[in-house]
């Protein structure tokens, strides 16, 4: 009984090896950006960070793989935040193509978030 297992577990594990190589992340980059794909990853990052309100650029993502949202600065002119400037760490996300997939990866905990309105090529 137990030469019958090896053959198929040796199968699964050269199996497992093939599909982790088909599914390598790859740093990517969008093209033809839409009104739908900007307002996706706009959601997206939004949720990302807990339903921040943030403002990304018509190009994002668009020339790099690389997106860091700074933290926007509390306070006005006439009411300064009291150390004179934020000591929080910006957000960074990666876009990569995972498969056929766009996905943007939250780097501060690693969660995956495909973009099924976006059309995105390897770099």
């Amino acid at each position: 009984m137990r030469s019958s297992i090896r053959p198929v577990c040796l199968a699964l594990v050269l199996g497992a090896c093939n599909m982790n190589a088909v599914y390598e992340d790859r740093p990517a980059r969008i093209v033809d950006p839409s009104d739908r794909s900007r307002a996706e990853l706009q959601q997206v990052v939004s949720e990302a960070l807990n339903g921040a309100d943030v403002m990304l650029a018509d190009d994002a993502l668009t020339e790099s793989s690389v997106l860091i949202i700074e933290r926007r600065k509390t306070g006005s002119l006439d009411n300064p935040p009291l150390s004179g400037r934020d000591l929080g760490r910006p957000e960074r996300f990666r876009l990569v193509t995972s498969g056929t997939r766009c996905v943007l990866v939250h780097e501060g905990d690693g969660a995956r978030h495909e973009l099924r309105e976006t059309e995105c090529v390897a770099e």
